[in-house]
């Protein structure tokens, strides 16, 4: 893992799963990753691996689908639906999880932590 203008090499893009999660240590956050692939198009996204209903690290073991074509991860435990894109929580407005910024730069997966 190397830091360079912020953003933080975490993996090879291969080692990321189609339409899944994976989870990642990066400075001490845990962070679920998941590659979302319709068609031709490739999509990141990088949010907290915490679920707030939940209170577990389980978030990268989510079902993604989506909502008026919004991306969502489904927590595993409750099935609180979070949205991809803005952290928030589908299913209770009240709720939220962290998100990141993810891209793919000379054949590595980068996130940016935000504080």
């Amino acid at each position: 893992m190397s830091m360079s203008d912020n953003w933080i090499n975490v993996c090879e893009p291969n080692d990321l799963v189609d339409n899944s999660g994976v989870c990642a240590l990066v400075n001490d956050v845990q962070v679920a990753i998941f590659k979302i692939c319709q068609g031709d198009k490739l999509s990141l996204y990088a949010v907290s691996n915490w679920d707030p209903i939940g209170k577990a690290n389980v978030m990268y073991r989510g079902l993604v689908g989506s909502v008026s074509n919004e991306p969502f991860v489904a927590s595993p435990l409750y099935k609180q639906r979070f949205k991809l894109i803005s952290g928030e929580c589908v299913d209770d407005e009240s709720v939220k999880i962290a998100v990141y910024p993810a891209r793919i730069v000379d054949q590595q997966v980068q996130l940016q932590l935000v504080n």
